[in-house]
């Protein structure tokens, strides 16, 4: 054993259970923090489709995160309009939601040879 001369200096009655016990701490520790932070891991243990629990992105949620902001307050009309965020110092900003541009793919026809 490499570190053998450890035991020297703390007794493995002591030692043993202090390591296994640190272990144990960070193993909970990580295990609390993917539960906390994931949405995907309730859809697994409840036996649901993986994402069918995820938190719609709301129109807040989404002028927070353009902001950059948390915002005090949003007015939405409609959303193609876009939106009018009032930032807590009182600013105003004007978010617009486009649908992204669909491009259909161009088919070229080969040319055809004389007759």
């Amino acid at each position: 054993m490499n570190n053998g001369r450890m035991w020297l200096v703390v007794n493995p009655t002591v030692g043993i259970p202090i390591f296994l016990g640190a272990v144990a701490v960070g193993s909970f520790a990580v295990h609390v923090a993917v539960l906390s932070n994931t949405t995907w891991v309730d859809d697994f243990l409840s036996g649901r489709p993986l994402g069918s629990s995820a938190a719609i992105e709301s129109p807040t949620n989404l002028a927070e995160k353009a902001s950059g902001v948390q915002t005090s307050q949003v007015q939405i009309g409609d959303l193609k309009d876009g939106a009018t965020v009032v930032l807590p110092d009182g600013r105003r900003a004007r978010l617009v939601i486009e649908e992204p541009a669909l491009e259909t793919a161009r088919v070229e026809k080969p040319p055809t040879a004389p007759n």
